[in-house]
């Protein structure tokens, strides 16, 4: 089998390369030698939603212009971008849209008050808010010019008024916690020097920014670029009793691994609550699951941890949190919180909920910018096309739509890709990840490799990425239990075989398996096979937009012969 390369063509240039349109749609040409530069300051305020050949698809959002207004841009800054780089003049509604949605945020703030918390803003907005569904409940009292609001409510008021479209700049203040000195090492426990990065550093700042009041809010970093050590210099920053939040039991000892290779934290201080554990300790590190359990109408995990007097609550992988995460985070709200992720998109919406819940948006660094910088790895991004089989091709014309898709991801031409990709990268580190449990079983059967899923038992799932950082293990199957928070830092290349459908955050997280930079300094590459002229098509495009908006380019193989 061989492949041949498309590049995409280059496109024809013009005086400017955006096109801004009064829906907040925004079409910027992707061939014009001003895109890499616009794309990153686009980044900062707008979204990607298409990316074909020749002209990419913004958008300016409700959430994008409140995050960038929390980072500290203003209307003028925004609109300064759109008018030097607009092709045409600016819509009037396009303007107005700004400038209405940016002024928004700092517009309401709500502060703390004797017996209460206070609800400040402009007298006709607060009429407004007044008679929205739902709000009267969490009202004390019937001021005119302030909405006074019960301190138990303080969270979900900030969700309840962002999703009608009016943020909350919280001032009311945080406890301090039980005191806890924690003090980064300047070595590790086994020697190696430690330092944090000047971002790593930076994140922190703009973290704790506001002062007395900083403490609520999401640094948003890539997978590699050391989003733990940020949450630990938070820790140290704070110095008081932290919960730990993950997504699972191996990103959880991670976690506790890491405090204690870069603190002068006492082992003993650091607890591992988890379905093994049930240890409470001046650092507690637990899991999202663990949180979410019910029993009856209550959360006894939850009810348990949140009796403690913590400083601070961080969660990892902020991007992954499940809805009743949101429920019982609007109840700890005098807390300071932090979350940590790399990428702040969600296939269900809820990023408002992340907002006004754990905070706006407080740091980013582009993830070219860090590529650049040495960082992370660089990474080359593959899409091999392969057609289906004359027989799966009549089942799938006849299938039910939800039947299409899993008939395109397990296409069986696929192996044949598979069995190419690793001649070609003989002797490199080799994630091979889908969704599909047989499909995944047939893939470690074909090439004689191990398969690690959610029904791995944890003692052989370490096992196994153990013997893969140790060079032992070469090739590793995975399912998406390996998307988050697992640290493989000698992968080097990824071949995606399926996926959670069109799930961005998927894409980003797969391919941060491989940005860890290398000791030789090398790239990786990242693969992703799907079966051309089907929704698995369809949805692979879906998939790569985060990373397309982060300055990466998918060249298209096609499979010959």
């Amino acid at each position: 089998m061989s492949f041949s390369s498309h590049s995409p063509q280059s496109a024809s240039t013009s005086p400017n390369p955006l096109i801004v349109q009064s829906d907040g749609t925004m079409l910027v040409e992707a061939g014009h030698p001003d895109y890499p530069l616009l794309r990153e300051m686009l980044l900062t305020f707008a979204e990607l939603l298409k990316s074909p050949e020749g002209f990419h698809t913004y958008r300016l959002s409700r959430l994008s212009l409140w995050n960038a207004a929390s980072t500290g841009q203003t209307p003028a800054d925004v609109l300064g971008v759109l008018h030097r780089y607009s092709r045409y003049p600016l819509p009037l509604d396009l303007q107005q849209l700004v400038l209405a949605e940016m002024n928004k945020y700092g517009s309401l703030v709500l502060t703390s008050g004797g017996g209460c918390h206070v609800l400040q803003g402009d007298r006709d907005m607060l009429d407004a808010i007044r008679q929205l569904d739902g709000l009267k409940e969490h009202l004390h009292g019937r001021k005119r010019t302030v909405l006074e609001c019960k301190p138990a409510s303080r969270g979900a008021v900030k969700r309840l008024l962002a999703a009608h479209g009016y943020p909350v700049l919280d001032r009311v203040g945080y406890i301090d916690g039980q005191p806890l000195p924690v003090s980064l090492q300047n070595k590790t426990r086994s020697g190696a020097a430690f330092l944090l990065r000047p971002y790593q550093q930076a994140a922190v700042d703009a973290f704790l920014s506001d002062g007395p009041d900083g403490g609520s809010g999401v640094v948003v970093l890539p997978c590699g670029a050391g989003k733990t050590v940020v949450g630990i210099a938070a820790i140290s920053a704070v110095s008081a009793h932290t919960l730990v939040l993950t997504p699972n039991v191996v990103a959880a000892r991670q976690w506790m691994r890491e405090l204690l290779d870069k603190t002068d934290l006492d082992p003993a201080w650091v607890g591992e609550y988890s379905a093994d554990k049930k240890e409470i300790k001046p650092i507690t590190v637990t899991t999202y699951q663990m949180l979410t359990y019910r029993r009856g109408e209550e959360h006894p995990h939850f009810a348990r941890l949140n009796g403690e007097k913590w400083g601070l609550i961080v969660y990892d992988e902020v991007h992954l949190l499940p809805a009743p995460i949101f429920r019982l985070t609007a109840d700890v709200q005098s807390t300071r919180r932090l979350g940590l992720t790399a990428t702040l998109v969600r296939e269900d919406g809820a990023e408002s909920d992340v907002f006004s819940l754990i905070g706006p948006k407080k740091y980013e660094v582009p993830w070219k910018e860090m590529e650049q910088g040495g960082y992370i790895a660089p990474t080359t991004c593959y899409e091999v096309a392969v057609g289906l089989p004359h027989d799966l091709r009549v089942r799938y014309t006849k299938a039910l739509p939800k039947q299409k898709y899993r008939l395109a991801s397990t296409n069986p031409r696929k192996y044949d890709v598979i069995a190419s990709l690793l001649e070609k990268h003989r002797g490199d580190r080799i994630l091979i990840i889908g969704q599909y449990l047989e499909q995944l079983d047939e893939v470690g059967e074909r090439f004689c490799a191990p398969v690690l899923t959610g029904k791995t038992p944890m003692p052989e799932r370490e096992r196994l990425y153990d013997q893969f950082r140790r060079g032992e293990l070469s090739v590793l199957i995975v399912s998406k239990v390996a998307n988050v928070a697992i640290d493989l830092p000698d992968a080097n290349v990824a071949i995606q075989i399926s996926g959670s459908f069109g799930s961005r955050q998927e894409e980003a997280q797969r391919i941060g398996r491989l940005l860890r930079p290398k000791p030789d300094g090398g790239g990786s590459h990242f693969y992703t096979v799907v079966s051309k002229d089907t929704v698995d098509w369809e949805m692979a495009t879906h998939r790569q937009l985060f990373l397309t908006e982060q300055g990466y380019t998918y060249h298209v193989l096609d499979m010959e012969g």
